[in-house]
């Protein structure tokens, strides 16, 4: 089998193959009684026009390009950038445009990439995850002049469009509530330093920890992993002044960290709290339910799927501040003992 080509239409129609290309791209050069048993027949053929060669002639590639410097194998069990992907789909099915994903190794292969595809016109624009602090990528993007929107704070997106969620609001109003229950004793199981959501969170921590005099309080970095989430727990709850409640960055971790309270038989919530970020169904499926900061991802990412279209489509359009995770308490947090 192989693809319905013009050749073939024109075949068909007996006409010329520059009188079907003049019939489907609406030019004129044709008369319109030709142009109706020219464009009918293609609909019957199932001809489709091929959008990497109208990209190498200036045409829209009617796709758009997210490159992911994250493990393949983290993918397949992270819940978030599945919800996140599934919102920008939502957004490009409805104009017919197709996403292109590639998993990376690095920045410097992340930007190559990016370079690579609007080169080659086979993008008409990028999502840029993972804004780092002073983060290279930035610079990069810029000066390709293709549209971009940037899934992070403003304060590290340079020129470019930036969609982001408060994370400071969540980490103070978790503090607070965790507080508010009698907890004295707080760590956090944290991303990766250098990024940017992480050192957002990382400050926000610090200072509603030092302005509630909270006795003790500690971040340990992670890569998001359950491996290195339970490494992390493990650590916490040996040390002689163990916390009485762990906030995680994801669910992976927070359902990790569940396992090895489990395992080390610390009673949840009666020995620990846990309060999972990411708030997927993982978290309600396990015993006790995870505590977790609940946010719409899939609107997360259909809100930056809408501004990069309209990027492309040469409108304006303004930075957006998402809606900012809250806190949904469930059976996995209540006052120590």
């Amino acid at each position: 089998m192989r693809r319905p080509t013009i050749a073939d239409i024109a075949h068909r129609a007996g006409v010329s193959k520059g009188a079907v290309s003049y019939a489907l791209n609406g030019q004129p050069g044709v008369s319109e009684a030709t142009r109706a048993r020219i464009l009918a027949i293609a609909q019957e053929i199932g001809w489709r026009p091929n959008i990497a060669a109208r990209a190498l002639n200036g045409a829209r590639a009617h796709a758009i390009g997210l490159a992911l410097c994250r493990p393949a194998r983290i993918l397949g069990v992270e819940p978030f950038f599945m919800e996140l992907i599934s919102g920008i789909e939502a957004e490009l099915a409805a104009r017919s445009y197709a996403l292109l994903l590639q998993v990376v190794a690095d920045h410097e292969a992340e930007t190559n990439i990016y370079r690579r595809w609007w080169g080659e016109g086979r993008v008409d624009g990028a999502i840029l995850v993972d804004l780092h602090r002073d983060d290279p990528r930035v610079p990069e993007m810029e000066s390709l002049g293709m549209p971009v929107v940037v899934l992070g704070h403003p304060s590290a997106a340079g020129s470019l469009l930036p969609v982001w969620a408060d994370d400071g609001v969540a980490v103070r109003e978790t503090v607070e509530y965790l507080v508010a229950l009698g907890h004295r004793r707080i760590a956090r199981v944290a991303g990766l330093p250098r990024l940017m959501h992480t050192a957002i969170r990382d400050a926000a921590f610090e200072e509603v920890c030092a302005s509630l005099a909270v006795e003790r309080h500690q971040i340990l970095h992670t890569d998001y992993t359950g491996e290195e989430g339970a490494r992390a727990t493990r650590r916490l709850l040996s040390s002689p002044d163990r916390p009485t409640a762990i906030v995680y960055d994801n669910d992976i971790m927070a359902v990790a960290g569940l396992s090895v309270a489990q395992e080390m038989r610390l009673a949840v919530p009666d020995d620990l709290s846990i309060v999972a970020w990411d708030d997927s169904p993982l978290c309600q499926v396990v015993r006790p339910p995870l505590t977790g900061l609940t946010r719409d991802i899939p609107a997360y990412g259909a809100h930056a799927a809408q501004r990069l279209l309209t990027l492309i489509d040469g409108g304006e359009t303004t930075p957006l501040e998402d809606e900012a995770p809250r806190l949904t308490a469930r059976g996995s947090t209540a006052p120590p003992h």
